[in-house]
Order: structure tokens, then sequence, then C-alpha cells
């Protein structure tokens, strides 16, 4: 129990904040191109209980990644529905990149304190728990980002994809969209993708945001998930 309250603890804040960003991110833009959707149905906010999938939360907290709702979007009241779709759909991973480097900044933060200190002092009791979340942040910041940059619809990627294609291929490729969550599960669990390409992926950007630090990422995930 102990141990799974220090997860929990660890993985709450950083985890939520990162799943709520993103969809808030795609109802701002969506507001500002012209769409009030999200806004009228009260999801414009940052409290992440208007946002939890109890699904994708609970695979969240013990797989280390997750998801909330989608934030409805009507692309008819969008001002230029193509273009101002391909903003909409980018803005969930740039806010989760915005996040990876803040929390990028809080690990190098929380490791620049002076040292050494007692153990019982102040800031050492402060810094310790930040380095920890800080570096969860990261991670699952980094990897909501890329996961969902893939160019299979529902994805924003594959959303990405869809409005910069001619209309043709647009169409063909929006007929996988129902199936586009058995796609992701059979790609990531069925094939190579995950170790071949995403995680190599993850963990280089990851390198590049954390730098000298990056250790305290892997010794973080390694604590949250090894076992």
């Amino acid at each position: 129990m102990h141990d799974f309250l220090l997860k929990l603890s660890i993985m709450l804040v950083p985890g939520l904040l990162a799943v709520t960003c993103h969809e808030v991110a795609h109802g701002y833009v969506a507001e500002r191109c012209g769409d009030p959707t999200a806004r009228l149905l009260g999801r414009l906010t940052l409290n992440p209980l208007r946002h939890l999938d109890p699904i994708g939360t609970l695979a969240l907290l013990l797989l280390g990644f997750g998801w909330a709702r989608a934030v409805p979007v009507n692309p008819g009241n969008l001002r230029r529905t193509r273009q101002d779709m391909v903003l909409v759909a980018l803005a969930g991973p740039g806010a989760n990149l915005a996040l990876a480097l803040f929390c990028a900044l809080c690990l190098r933060w929380g490791a620049a304190l002076p040292g050494p200190l007692p153990a019982d002092a102040p800031a050492l009791a402060f810094s310790e728990p930040i380095s920890l979340m800080a570096a969860f942040g990261l991670y699952i910041n980094v990897i909501l980002a890329l996961f969902n940059l893939l160019p299979i619809p529902p994805l924003d990627g594959g959303r990405v994809l869809v409005n910069v294609l001619p209309k043709r291929l647009a169409d063909k490729l929006r007929r996988i969209e129902p199936f586009g969550l058995l796609l992701i599960v059979f790609l990531v669990f069925g094939t190579s993708l995950w170790q071949a390409v995403i995680a190599p992926l993850v963990m280089s950007l990851v390198t590049l945001l954390a730098g000298p630090h990056v250790d305290v990422v892997l010794r973080t995930v390694q604590l949250l998930f090894a076992g």
C-alpha cells in the first residue's frame, strides 16, 4: 500500500495535468478559430473532473500512458475548416511539448539546489518530490505528444493528415477512423512499432530536454513501472 501511495503521489498531478491541458488546448484553439462548442459545454477549464475518462485515467496510473475524454469540435463553425482543423489537432501535442519543457526546467531547478544539504533540510524535502513529479511529467508529456502525432485517425496526427491530403485520399483515410483504435492497439502491442520507433524517439527527446539530469527521469520511470 505504501508503494502504491508513493507512486500515486508522483504520478497523479503531472498525469492529470498532461491529459487535461491536451484537451483544453484543442478546445481553446477551436474557440479562437470560431467554434465555441468546448466553451459552451464547460470544457475550457483546467478542472480535471470535466475531462477525465475512467479507463484512460486508470491506464495512465497503471501503464504510464492514458487519455481524457475528447473535447468536441464542430468543424462547421470553423472559419477555415481544413486549415483550422490542422491547428486544432496540433494544439494538443503542442501543449504536451510545452509542459514537457516546463517539467524539464523544474527538473533542472531541483537539481541546481546547493548541496550537500542535511537530510532534514526544508529545501531537500521540497525539491525531491518536485524533481520526481517533474521527471514523470517530462516523460508522460513527451509520450503523449509523440504518440498523438501518429498519422492514424482518430489521433491528432491522423486528423492533421486528413486535412492536408487531397480530398480523395483524405476521404479514404477518414474511413479508417471507426477502426482506428483497434489499429493503434494492434500496432502498439502486436508489432515492433513501440520498441523500434516510438520508444527511441521518446528517449531521444527526453534526453534532449533533461540534459545531464536524464538519469533522474530513468530512475523515476524505473521506480514507477518496474516489476
